[in-house]
């Protein structure tokens, strides 16, 4: 629920932000183009507001700003504790005399928000494996299979994003028909000389694929960032847990 929470609030500050764009600038403005454009008889015109203007384009805008704020919270997330990779967070099982005990307990006692990261939580769990067993093979596999359900979730983490992507251009689709059917039915005046109606339409059925495309090309950008740093986690954690655990459990094991 913690985390479902600032991704709704997200969302609601998309959609009232980018519908207040819409109505207090970009309707306007395009009211006023094309309005100018049919008391010249000229089509509307090629610019940003017009463009803007039809309700799947607004909601392209909306998913756009929630598929980012999603992205950015993942990636930040990542960023943020990128320091613990370069802490000793297992200082003191080196040597005979390495308590591993207490060393487990003083993991556990930190604080939640660094408790909660995936590195701590990894070596929280393998430490705890090695203390029952004392198998430096079962250490290992726990690693390994921590790792493994890491990428997992990360992975699984990524569906709405990738359902955003899939859903901008579908919802640009929509608007593509609509302006070709608003175009079609006004084939009659088209065919009388007046094809502003029509032009006006297909228009429409254009700019909210050219729009939704736009869009769906920059959050798909974002998304291979995001996953480039989480492949990078999960590598970097698997490094750790080789370089700062199996290596040092390996002498306390052997003595």
């Amino acid at each position: 629920m913690t985390r479902l929470l600032p991704s709704l609030l997200a969302l609601a500050f998309s959609v009232i932000t980018i519908h207040l764009l819409y109505i207090g600038y970009i309707q306007p403005e395009a009211a006023v183009a094309m309005e100018l454009a049919h008391q010249a008889g000229k089509s509307a015109p090629r610019v940003f507001v017009v463009i803007l203007k039809d309700y799947e384009q607004e909601i392209c805008l909306m998913l756009m700003v929630w598929g980012t704020f999603l992205i950015s919270a993942k990636c930040l997330s990542i960023l943020k504790h990128r320091y613990l990779f370069d802490v000793d967070l297992l200082e003191g099982t080196a040597g005979e005399d390495g308590d591993l005990t207490s060393v487990l307990t003083s993991l556990e006692a930190l604080p939640d928000k660094i408790s909660q990261t995936p590195l701590v939580r990894i070596l929280i769990a393998s430490l705890r494996r090695f203390v029952i067993t004392n198998d430096v093979q079962n250490t290992s596999d726990a690693i390994d299979s921590s790792v493994e359900a890491l990428a997992i979730k990360q992975e699984a983490e990524n569906s709405m994003i990738r359902y955003l992507i899939w859903a901008i251009p579908s919802i640009g689709f929509i608007g593509t028909v609509r302006g070709i059917g608003q175009a079609l039915s006004q084939a009659d005046q088209a065919l009388a000389g007046d094809i502003t109606g029509m032009t006006n339409s297909l228009g429409l059925a254009f700019n909210s694929t050219l729009v939704s495309l736009l869009i769906s090309i920059a959050l798909m950008f974002l998304l291979h960032q995001l996953q480039r740093l989480q492949d990078g986690l999960v590598v970097d954690t698997q490094d750790y847990c080789e370089s700062f655990l199996l290596k040092r459990i390996s002498k306390v094991g052997q003595s």
